[in-house]
Order: C-alpha cells, then sequence, then structure tokens
C-alpha cells in the first residue's frame, strides 16, 4: 500500500476502544455454539432436525437488515483478549467436527423411518454444520496460516484438513495474496464469470498451483512422486492427512459417519469458495503493490464481528499480517451488495443479480473493466511478487 496517497489511507472515522471491540467480536461464537447444541442434543427427530436450520436464516436476516460500522480499531489493541478468543474458537470448532460423527454414529438407515431421519439431519448438517465449518473453522484457518508461528500456521492447517481443503494453506498465502487481480490467480473471479463456473475452474486450478508451488519450494518444480523430497511436500502431507481422517471417521463412527463427515467438508469448501468469488469479482489489479481498492469488502457491522474481521477484505490484502481485530475500514475499496451472508445467498440462487450490482459498483468506482487505460499487470511482472514479501517468510514456515 503507498502511504502517500491520500486515496489510498484509511477512512477518517471515529476510533472504537479495546473493551468494546472485544465484546463486539465475541458474536463470533454464536454459531459454533447453535451448532454445538445441535450436535449434542442429536440426532433429532426429522422435524427438530430441520428446524435446526432455521438459525442459518435468523443469521442471514439479522445481517441484511445490520448498520454499517465505520468505526476504526483503536492504534493499540492488547493482544491477549482476541489470542484467547481464537484459541477458544479453534478448540470450538474442532469438538463441532468430532461431534459431527458421534451423532452420526448413533443414526441408521435401516428402515424407512429411519432412513427419513438420517436425511432430515443430513440436510441440517450440510445447512447448519457446513456453514459454521465455513463461517468459522476456514475463517480461523485463515487468520492463522497468515500468522508468522508455526504453531499457529500448523494449527491453522489442522483446521483446513478437517474440511479436506488443507492445499488452503499453501495455494492462498503464497499463490492467492501475490496474484490476486490478474489473469494468472485462480482465486479470482472474473467479470462476467458466474459462480458455478468459477468454483468448477478454481478448485482444481488452485490445488495445481499448490501442488506446484510446493515443489519449487523443495526445489524441483520437475519433482517426481519417488523423491523422497516429497515426504516434506506439504499439499501431500495435507491429501494424506485428510484421506486418514476419513478413514478414521470410518472407522470410529462408521459409515453415516464418515458421509456426514465428508458432506459438511463439501459444504464449507463450497462457501469458502463462494467467498472467494464474491470478494475478488471482477477486479483487475493495475498496480503491482496491492492496495485495498484490490478487493471487494462490506461496511456491514454484524459481518464484521460474527466472521473475525473478515469483512474488512481489502486492508487484509493490504496488509495480511495485521490480526483481524485491528483491520482497517477504507471507504475506496469495491462495496458488496449486503453483507457476507446476503451477498453470499445473492450470488449462489440469483446470479444476474448478484452480477448486475456488483457490475454498477465497479462503475461507479472506476474499477475492474471500468478502470482507466492502464493495462493489467501480470504476477511475474518484475516487482509483482516483491510487494508481497509475506509469501516468501512462509514458504520457510
Amino acid at each position: 500500500m503507498h502511504s502517500k496517497s491520500p486515496s489510498m489511507l484509511p477512512a477518517s472515522t471515529p476510533s472504537i476502544g479495546p473493551g468494546r471491540t472485544f465484546a463486539l467480536h465475541l458474536w463470533a461464537f454464536v454459531l459454533p455454539l447453535v451448532n454445538l447444541t445441535f450436535l449434542l442434543t442429536g440426532p433429532h427427530v426429522w422435524w427438530s432436525a430441520l428446524l435446526w436450520s432455521m438459525p442459518i436464516v435468523a443469521l442471514v436476516l439479522v445481517d441484511n437488515g445490520a448498520p454499517p460500522d465505520y468505526r476504526q480499531p483503536p492504534e493499540s489493541l492488547p493482544k491477549l483478549p482476541f489470542e484467547i478468543q481464537l484459541y477458544s474458537l479453534v478448540g470450538l470448532q474442532l469438538l463441532n467436527h468430532v461431534l459431527v460423527g458421534v451423532m452420526a454414529s448413533k443414526l441408521h438407515v435401516g428402515t424407512l423411518a429411519g432412513a427419513g431421519t438420517t436425511l432430515a439431519n443430513l440436510f441440517t448438517v450440510i445447512v447448519l454444520s457446513g456453514t459454521t465449518a465455513g463461517y468459522s473453522g476456514i475463517v480461523l484457518a485463515h487468520e492463522l496460516v497468515h500468522r508468522r508461528s508455526r504453531v499457529e500456521f500448523l494449527l491453522g492447517r489442522l483446521l483446513l484438513v478437517m474440511v479436506c481443503y488443507e492445499q488452503f494453506a499453501t495455494e492462498h498465502v503464497r499463490g492467492h495474496h501475490p496474484r490476486l487481480g490478474t489473469a494468472d490467480d485462480p482465486a479470482t473471479a472474473r467479470f462476467g464469470e458466474n459462480l458455478s463456473d468459477f468454483i468448477r475452474r478454481t478448485i482444481p486450478a488452485q490445488f495445481a498451483s499448490a501442488w506446484h508451488l510446493e515443489k519449487v519450494r523443495l526445489g524441483d518444480a520437475q519433482m517426481r512422486w519417488t523423491d523422497p523430497r516429497m515426504l516434506r511436500h506439504r499439499v501431500f502431507q495435507g491429501v494424506l492427512a485428510e484421506v486418514l481422517v476419513v478413514a478414521a471417521y470410518l472407522a470410529v463412527f462408521g459409515p453415516i459417519g464418515a458421509a456426514f463427515f465428508v458432506v459438511q467438508a463439501r459444504a464449507a469448501v463450497i462457501l469458502l469458495e463462494t467467498v472467494n468469488y464474491i470478494e475478488h469479482w471482477g477486479i483487475t489489479r493495475a498496480t503491482r503493490a496491492v492496495t485495498p481498492i484490490d478487493s471487494w469488502d462490506t461496511d456491514n457491522g454484524f459481518t464484521l464481528r460474527t466472521l473475525i474481521g473478515l469483512s474488512r477484505h481489502a486492508d487484509h490484502h493490504s496488509q495480511a499480517s495485521r490480526p483481524f481485530q485491528a483491520l482497517r475500514y477504507f471507504e475506496q475499496s469495491p462495496k458488496m451488495p449486503l453483507g457476507y451472508y446476503g451477498t453470499i445467498l445473492l450470488a449462489m440462487f440469483r446470479n444476474d443479480e448478484y452480477q448486475a450490482r456488483a457490475s454498477a459498483e465497479l462503475r461507479k468506482k472506476g474499477l475492474g473493466p471500468y478502470r482507466e487505460s492502464i493495462p493489467p499487470i501480470s504476477s511475474e511482472a518484475p516487482g509483482a511478487r516483491a510487494a508481497f514479501g509475506e509469501a516468501a517468510q512462509h514458504a520457510a514456515v
């Protein structure tokens, strides 16, 4: 970020005190605690299981009606309370993953009634547990894989293994961040690209990119499977860990437990890539340094507090090492039509309307295809990767 450019400075809005900042971020516990209660009290009869999906509807309605929050974090924040919150959320999410298997192991499909009950509980696991695994688990992992501590990085990888998407730890930090807004970034949705096409393209492309990045880190882009260095290949390690976790669920919780685990993981990954879609749709970067106008964010206060700062994604990309509680508001960044909850549903189920509203915002801000005639850069341009040096630091974690 160019600090000398007035247009790239954080907005001059009032600050919020440390105590109130911490208290508001406690909203992040709501969704995982609801999911914990559902799993601990399950399995549920079919009608009760379906009713447990209603908290997601309630969160969407609250988010859609939530006021904006333009307040900046204080310049100095005590680290400890937010670290306790972060690690508490991690422990809660790991417990939820285990309880998915515990609850599912009590279900059966041997009778028509049993099959109906199993399907109703499976539906809510997709909606509630899958959303929690994405909104809580992957968001927490995202925060941790950007940390420079080896322990925190490994903890982020563990959370990603629990949704069978460990390669995100490599591709997001060392691939996506240096390349966002360029044609070389598979996680940047193109202008006019719909969500289903994006997901079909991005998931295999991100995996291939992460696999290649790890080969390069280990010193040989042409490395074969039989090379002993593959044991240190993080993406290979992740795939192996994911296979072992699914096998463990199958052995301990049975086929229904393993199926529930895989289904909630798939739901979380689809949610993650929908988030990627709305965070970068149509953006084309024209500067070698990543700036706050190269990502979408939202002013929505409910999203900000329930998703530990994810809504201030523009600032995250301008300085990825900044912890969630210290992320700043930039009025110049393109704004989503709604908070994350509503924008995700809009992108999923009314994609034409989403694209129309997103196009209007890009036109208003003069971004994406409406940017002044400055040719978009390639991530391989001289200095492009150097503009985001944290990728190289994480390679050594």
